[in-house]
């Protein structure tokens, strides 16, 4: 247990916070064999058929080098597919993509279901709103 001044460091605190969530949704992933994030983004996929990766990294707020990388996966494994449509290529799942679907939104259940044992689910809800609060305020001042 760590005490003293790095309870109070909001670095720390959230990066700590950030890596015990990451462990926890690997493992309710695993079963997928994707990462919650890769998961995160064929959801967005499947649900927004003909997407651009550009804004992919948007909804992700990720670097499209990432991005790349996760559709890079993504299409190996048959859950994606790319199609040039002018100058852009836009993402459009497989029918190997929208099977999993139902897979990823339990994976998802069971991860507040996990997170809300444990800190109580009206807690976890408290929680995840004010950091999402918190990001958009400190978005700001970058």
């Amino acid at each position: 247990m760590v005490d003293g001044s790095l309870c109070n460091c909001l670095y720390f605190t959230s990066s700590r916070l950030s890596r015990v969530l990451t462990r926890m949704a690997e493992e309710e992933f695993r079963e997928t064999e994707l990462f919650p994030s890769q998961a995160l983004a064929l959801m967005l996929i499947n649900e927004n058929p003909g997407i651009s990766q550009s804004r992919l990294s948007r909804e992700l707020d990720l670097k499209p080098s990432t991005t790349s990388r996760f559709v890079d996966k993504l299409e190996h494994r048959g859950f994606v597919e790319r199609k040039v449509e002018g100058k852009s290529p836009s993402l459009h799942p497989t029918e190997e993509g929208l099977e999993l679907t139902e897979k990823i939104v339990a994976c998802w259940k069971n991860l507040f279901k996990r997170y809300s044992r444990i800190l109580g689910e009206e807690n976890g809800i408290k929680l995840t709103s004010a950091v999402h609060d918190a990001v958009i305020k400190l978005e700001r001042d970058l």
